[in-house]
């Protein structure tokens, strides 16, 4: 079965109090998105699928998709106004593929274990996700600022990428969330945050966790950043 990843690579960091797009930041020789493609190049992925910003493919093809380093990558295509579109524009550059990994391009210490973890358990189910235990205690909180629940901590995960699916499954669900919407349904309202999410809604998938890792984290402050270069380091030593 051919498994394609879909690297999203297409936000401008706002946080990072920075010019430049966050996965375009270098640490040492190479981009955050650099390291990122090398963990699937590493993997068993078969092919993958960059989607960055409007105007930026040349770029990305000819400074981070280094020839010879990253041999994986089939096409360079431009994401959309929101995330779920971005996926969207992945999907649709990667028909004929049997499963599918979506991930966040800035998430660049994530291992190619960890990716061959959600394809391996794709094999038996058609919707996985990374994920962590929650260490600190959540709040509900309406408007007012007004504690309105405690969840069992217990029961709550922090969510990771690579997400894992099988093709035709996250496809569907995008196509019926696309049909609502133009058929007037408000996007603000569906709040849609991953691909999971997708599933949940406009399908009758389950989907299943497997353990992700603390280190996977996405940059989204200087000190993310901080925190990735140290992990860097550590492996270069």
């Amino acid at each position: 079965m051919k498994t394609t990843a879909i690297v999203l690579a297409g936000g401008r960091g706002s946080r990072m109090n920075s010019d430049i797009p966050k996965q375009y930041l270098k640490i040492g020789d190479y981009t955050l998105l650099h390291y990122t493609l090398t963990a699937f190049e590493q993997s068993h992925v078969d092919d993958i699928v960059v989607v960055c910003g409007a105007g930026d493919e040349e770029y990305v093809k000819r400074n981070i998709v280094l020839p010879g380093e990253i041999t994986k990558v089939s096409v360079i295509v431009s994401g959309g106004k929101e995330r779920y579109n971005s996926v969207y524009n992945g999907l649709l550059a990667c028909r004929g593929t049997d499963k599918v990994l979506v991930h966040d391009g800035a998430r660049c210490l994530v291992s190619p274990w960890l990716i061959d973890k959600i394809i391996a358990k794709l094999n038996h189910v058609n919707a996985v996700i990374a994920a962590v235990p929650v260490k600190d205690t959540i709040k509900c909180v309406d408007a007012s600022g007004r504690v309105t629940a405690t969840p069992k901590r217990s029961e709550l995960m922090a969510v990771q990428t690579p997400q894992g699916f099988k093709y035709d499954k996250l496809l569907a669900a995008n196509e019926k969330m696309f049909e609502l919407i133009a058929g007037g349904a408000d996007e603000a309202e569906l709040a849609i945050t991953d691909d999971a999410c997708i599933m949940e809604r406009f399908s009758d998938e389950q989907v299943y966790v497997i353990a992700g890792s603390d280190s996977n984290i996405k940059v989204t402050t200087p000190e993310d950043l901080e925190f990735v270069r140290a992990k860097i380091a550590e492996k270069t030593k």
